[in-house]
């Protein structure tokens, strides 16, 4: 009690200041629990115990007057980003994914056509494929493309959503599926040259070679299945192949600043009212006669070529390069041509397993060589290269 007094009536009174103590000096209030720490403060846990409103318990040795002090959680780690490696197997495994989508195409044409007249099918194609894609963009309240985007979507949309099923499916008329796979064959090779002059990339002589080397076992093999004669579709199936690459290209680039499904999505949401008035034109002119195979081969070439493969494709694109995914496409005549097979009862001969192993093997020097390229990839607020 004497202590007590002693104390009261000199006035030395204790005040924080840092981690020590000043006499004489006037007692600083306390701070409530949201109060911040002081510079310099070190907590130290008193008795094992932990406050509940979030301050650290005083330290030993402390005087009652002396401030608490709050404790700083420590910062919380970001999510592991998926390394190189990582982002380039995924990148290959959509774009894989893609191509058996797309080889399902001719065939599933060929059992449209069965329903539908070409200029019927493809309309109805583009706006069944471009009414998913609204329903996706509109769920995930997709923003708007920026004003610089609209010209490459015009590409994409007028390469892959109306020339190159138009083109083909005109050829399909006069063309076994079996031959319309040459556009498939040179596919890649062209792909990658406009990919390698748009986007900027370099892929390595190898690449070139393997890529080239490609080429001429999928050409040679198609034209060794057609009995080397040229017939009167060839001409809409190289035009098919020179839009078809461009929008393949496009895409490929537009999928590194925006999400691929939304890169084909407004595409199709560009080709939709054309595809509208072309199906009210073309439905009335061109006879109908519906059957199971017919409908699902709309439904497929709508729903799983247009956009669902084209929408894992460009994905795949942006991950490992246009050039080095579009050699992922020297197996989709192969796979057609099974295709075929199984669906539409055409006859392969016995140099089909020769091929598919001599176009596994430039594959997979495609995609070795593939790695060692460094890519200019674009961040999300970059301008697209010219």
């Amino acid at each position: 009690m004497r202590a007590q007094d002693s104390a009261t009536g000199s006035g030395a009174i204790a005040v924080e200041c840092g981690t020590e103590t000043v006499p004489g000096t006037p007692t600083a209030p306390a701070p409530t629990a949201g109060t911040a720490l002081a510079a310099g403060a070190a907590p130290a846990p008193a008795g094992g115990t932990t406050p509940t409103d979030g301050t650290a318990p005083a330290a030993a040795g402390t005087s009652p007057g002396q401030a608490p002090v709050r404790a700083i959680p420590a910062p919380v780690p970001s999510a592991p980003q998926p390394g190189p490696k990582a982002s380039a197997r995924r990148g290959t495994f959509l774009a894989s994914l893609g191509v058996v989508a797309f080889s399902l195409t001719f065939p599933s044409t060929a059992w449209g056509l069965e329903s539908f007249g070409p200029w019927s099918l493809v309309a109805l194609r583009s706006t069944l494929a471009a009414l998913i894609a609204g329903c996706f963009l509109l769920a995930a309240r997709a923003p708007v493309p920026e004003r610089r985007h609209w010209a490459g979507l015009a590409v994409v949309a007028g390469g892959v959503v109306v020339g190159f099923p138009l083109l083909t499916t005109l050829a399909l008329q006069t063309s076994t599926t079996s031959h319309a796979a040459v556009v498939v064959g040179l596919l890649p090779l062209t792909t990658a040259v406009l990919g390698s002059l748009r986007t900027g990339e370099r892929p390595s002589r190898t690449f070139w070679v393997a890529a080239l080397a490609g080429a001429a076992v999928v050409i040679g093999f198609t034209v060794q299945q057609s009995g080397g004669a040229l017939t009167s579709g060839d001409l809409y199936l190289f035009g098919a192949l020179l839009v078809c690459a461009a929008g393949y290209t496009e895409g490929g680039r537009l999928a590194r600043v925006m999400p691929g499904w939304q890169v084909i999505g407004w595409a199709l949401m560009l080709c939709l009212p054309f595809a509208v008035a072309g199906s009210a034109v073309a439905l009335p002119l061109e006879p109908v006669h519906l059957t199971t195979h017919g409908v699902l081969g709309l439904v497929w070439v709508a729903a799983g070529s247009t956009f669902f493969g084209l929408y894992v494709w460009y994905k795949g694109m942006a991950g490992i390069g246009v050039p080095r995914a579009s050699q992922l496409q020297l197996a989709q005549p192969l796979l057609t041509l099974a295709w075929s097979v199984l669906l539409l009862g055409e006859e392969v001969s016995a140099a089909a397993p020769l091929a598919a192993v001599a176009v596994l093997v430039c594959i997979a020097a495609t995609q070795r060589s593939g790695r060692r390229v460094v890519q200019r990839i674009e961040a999300p607020g970059d301008r697209p290269p010219r």
